[in-house]
């Protein structure tokens, strides 16, 4: 899929749903760019090296070596794959600066923006955000509109990884949580993930060509009969790659926006149902008191012994192997999995998500009665 000629069908479907996705952010179709990604890793790693290339478009032809130390930041509750791209991109991991979130996983605004001074004053050229709408763990949203606010006051590239946040964007009800995201200068979004489609199916949105095309002439000769910015390939840096358009466009034709909406208000239906049943137990306890912003709930689950405990050191250690000895018995039983993890302070808990539309209610009530079942004797 690297030449119109080669695939023109393709080409095609993929300019039409990159057009809609951008109109569904809210940037003008006809400015719009973008590519299909194996992954959102890839897609975040485009994004910063789009920024790069913004500040810098010497780094293209002469290095790293052309360029000042440079400065990203991302919230402590970001997807691992930004310090991943900067590892990869050669600014190093050391230089992603990590900004504090609040209780329920958003960045704190204002911490960003004392980061990116306290970066200026170490001799860091601050050049990319990375705000996050839908976190991994919690599945917050980063206030978007404010860290927009700070990266044109700064100057710097704003990116939004929506990878798992982004399909709300098709919700009526749910999409007022990426307020902001049309602010952006490129976005992450995985309909492999919420919308549902087979992997793999990621994109990255924002202006690709002049950062990374080199106009190899085996392939991309300019004097061809057709318009030659068909021949996407040359956007990527994979040179050829898989139709993962297709995807998206069968089953946007057979569901329509309206189905996928439906589809995800459903799941976050569920989450919700999940939370209210789990806060009337006594056996169970959520990891924080609000209702959850997307599908993800997380909870501990709190054996008979460990509830006449008081909170404490004591308690957070007998706490901590509960989710993972659970875990074990759903895999050696098989009839249900969820993950677990640590995050910060917080020891061991579950996290439950959902993004399978065909999930109903009894098969909530399922899990917590497992749950409770393989737990109940620790």
């Amino acid at each position: 899929m690297f030449t119109y000629e080669i695939s023109p069908v393709f080409i095609l479907m993929e300019e039409v749903v990159l057009r809609k996705m951008h109109s569904i952010i809210g940037w003008p179709e006809e400015d719009g760019d973008g590519i299909f990604c194996p992954g959102g890793t890839m897609s975040n790693l485009y994004s910063v090296l789009l920024a790069r290339f913004h500040l810098f478009p010497a780094v293209k032809t002469h290095g790293m070596s052309a360029i000042p130390r440079l400065a990203l930041f991302t919230s402590a509750h970001s997807h691992y794959s930004i310090k991943k791209s900067a590892a990869v991109l050669g600014i190093g991991s050391e230089n992603v600066i990590v900004v504090r979130c609040d209780e329920r996983g958003k960045m704190i605004s204002s911490e960003l923006n004392s980061s990116i001074e306290a970066g200026k004053s170490k001799g860091l050229v601050p050049f990319y955000v990375n705000a996050t709408a839908g976190t991994t763990v919690y599945g917050a949203f980063d206030t978007l509109n404010e860290i927009a606010d700070i990266c044109e006051h700064h100057g710097l590239w704003m990116h939004v990884d929506a990878a798992w946040g982004g399909g709300l964007l098709l919700s009526n009800k749910h999409r007022v949580k990426l307020q902001g995201i049309e602010r952006a200068h490129s976005v992450t979004w995985n309909p492999h993930k919420m919308m549902g489609v087979p992997l793999q199916c990621s994109t990255i949105l924002g202006l690709l060509q002049e950062c990374n095309q080199l106009c190899a002439e085996y392939l991309f000769q300019p004097d061809k009969h057709y318009d030659v910015s068909y021949d996407t390939g040359d956007k990527s840096i994979q040179c050829g790659r898989h139709v993962d358009v297709f995807k998206l466009w069968l089953m946007w034709k057979a569901k329509g926006s309206g189905g996928f909406e439906a589809q995800i208000n459903h799941c976050l239906e569920n989450a919700e149902y999940l939370y209210y049943k789990l806060k009337r137990r006594t056996d169970f306890q959520l990891v924080f008191k609000g209702k959850p912003e997307h599908s993800n709930v997380c909870f501990w689950y709190l054996p008979k012994r460990l509830q006449s405990i008081p909170p404490g050191p004591e308690r957070d250690r007998e706490l901590h192997m509960v989710a993972p000895k659970i875990k074990t018995k759903m895999m050696e039983e098989g009839f249900t999995m969820i993950g677990y993890q640590p995050l910060e302070d917080k020891v061991n808990f579950f996290r439950c998500v959902f993004s399978n539309p065909a999930t109903q209610r009894e098969d909530v009530d399922f899990l917590i009665d497992e749950i409770t079942r393989l737990g109940c004797e620790l």
